[in-house]
């Protein structure tokens, strides 16, 4: 075995130690060192946190609710520093703190898997069962064999359950399948045997710590200014957008993406399965997720229900995690009938497909309802490289006669060249701005060459905070001659 990397991670204080091996003909070996305390020092361990149960005392909305979960842990985390001091004479600062964070962890955490979860270089973390080690998926060297395993069945259905529990959700075997989040926003999976053959599982998608801003995405070569300038502006004026793409194709983190160029007077209701996305903070911004109740379906409020009920909330524009069945799509194509802005995404791989899906069974929209979607923007993940892009970006244009609808490429992405590149001129965005903004073509230009520069500064300056870079994009609604100015 080769060792291809090592790196530290820390977490709550902890510091373990990364090594990854390459295994001639087999996948890399994922190594994480955990420090351990000694047996004597255990069982000193043990009489700690009975105390620390002890003195701690909890609400029941502390317990179960995720937002408290940081406070709750710096609680812990005081406490226990302290009676480790006392009951435990003689230990280094540094390992007072390092036991302290190993303890936290394995009362109010997921024990070693915590370690995982503060790897940026991992995007899946895959529990099978008890028998066999844990899975990951990296960023570098894709799917690896751990060295970590969860050494029961019922320390992985208690895992799932404390996860399910702080999101009011609830994982039993008359009810084995779960969905939720972490209070890092990282989604969660889990099901009991025997739905799942060989044992409980668990699956957890990381996302990035730092949300994905339109600067990240231009230095990534995912899209390129002229493209990022073009929906900046269709933003702006209300457009109604569909963002497609396989699976990890970075739907979500695009839809995040756009949502800085929104005009902070706006109301924004984005309605999910599970949380995934991070709207500027300055936005008036109303999140809503589904709850699933009851086996008997008692309590249960769909993302129908929610779509619904958003309408009836003064909403300027509407955020929709997927559209998955006809229900779903038909609210959402009459909520842009009836004059809000809409984004949301799709399971599809062109913008043909996307269209061929929307008019298809199940969801099977007729054709004269698609005149309200302006746009649809395809992502791209490459599976040998892991690279994502903006594949093609297509405006759906409704006949003269009316009826039927075409599709209009405006933007493609070119593999050999891997550069993105006008395909068509745009045809129902130069004609929706003369008629509701009156601007001329030449006004168009200008402003989209305008944005382009703005842009450019972004980048140029590393301007990648949400915030940061929502501000300079309402600097610009605010005057952009002065911003114009002030770049130059």
């Amino acid at each position: 075995m080769a060792i291809v990397e090592k790196y530290t991670v820390n977490a709550d204080g902890v510091q373990a130690s990364v090594t990854i091996e390459k295994i001639p003909g087999s996948l890399h070996l994922y190594s994480v060192k955990v420090p351990h305390p000694e047996e004597a020092t255990t069982a000193y361990l043990n009489t700690v946190k009975s105390e620390l149960l002890r003195q701690v005392r909890l609400t029941t909305q502390e317990v179960l609710d995720i937002k408290f979960m940081a406070e709750l842990k710096e609680k812990f985390y005081k406490i226990a520093v302290q009676l480790i001091t006392d009951r435990i004479p003689g230990l280094t600062k540094e390992k007072t703190l390092e036991l302290a964070g190993l303890m936290v962890q394995e009362l109010l955490g997921l024990g070693d898997i915590e370690f995982l979860l503060k790897d940026d270089e991992l995007e899946e973390i895959c529990i099978n069962t008890s028998r066999e080690p844990l899975w990951l998926y990296h960023k570098k060297y894709g799917w690896c064999r751990s060295n970590l395993r969860i050494d029961s069945e019922a320390r992985i259905w208690d895992y799932s359950s404390l996860i399910g529990r702080r999101v009011g959700r609830q994982i039993t075997s008359q009810d084995p399948l779960l969905d939720a989040y972490l209070s890092s926003g990282d989604r969660v999976n889990a099901t009991l045997a025997p739905i799942s053959v060989f044992g409980n599982t668990i699956t957890i998608r990381k996302f990035a710590r730092k949300p994905w801003t339109i600067t990240d995405h231009i230095r990534s070569k995912a899209i390129n200014e002229e493209v990022a300038a073009f929906l900046w502006l269709a933003m702006q004026y209300e457009l109604n957008i569909l963002v497609a793409g396989g699976t990890g194709a970075g739907k979500t983190s695009m839809l995040n993406v756009l949502s800085s160029f929104l005009p902070q007077n706006q109301r924004v209701i984005s309605i999910e399965q599970t949380r995934e996305i991070t709207l500027p903070s300055y936005l008036q911004w109303v999140p809503m997720v589904v709850r699933h109740g009851s086996k008997e379906n008692k309590g249960d409020i769909s993302m129908l229900d929610l779509m619904v009920n958003s309408l009836r909330m003064r909403p300027d524009r509407i955020i929709v995690g997927e559209i998955r069945r006809a229900e779903e799509a038909e609210v959402l194509f009459e909520a842009m009938h009836t004059g809000h802005s809409v984004y949301a995404t799709m399971h599809a791989e062109t913008v043909f497909e996307t269209f061929k899906r929307l008019v298809s069974p199940p969801i099977e929209l007729p054709e004269v309802v698609l005149e309200s979607l302006h746009f649809v923007l395809a992502m791209y993940r490459d599976r040998r490289s892991g690279i994502r892009r903006v594949f093609e970006v297509g405006e759906l244009i409704p006949s003269e006669k009316g009826g039927n609808v075409s599709a209009n490429i405006i933007y493609r992405w070119r593999p050999s060249r891997d550069t993105i590149e006008e395909e068509n001129p745009s045809v129902r965005m130069q004609d929706i701005l003369r008629t509701y903004t009156r601007m001329d073509d030449a006004e168009i230009k200008r402003t989209l060459k305008e944005r382009e520069r703005v842009l450019h500064h972004l980048v140029d300056k590393n301007i990648n905070g949400v915030d940061e870079v929502g501000t300079v994009i309402n600097q610009y609604y605010e005057d952009p001659d002065a911003l114009l100015k002030k770049i130059k």
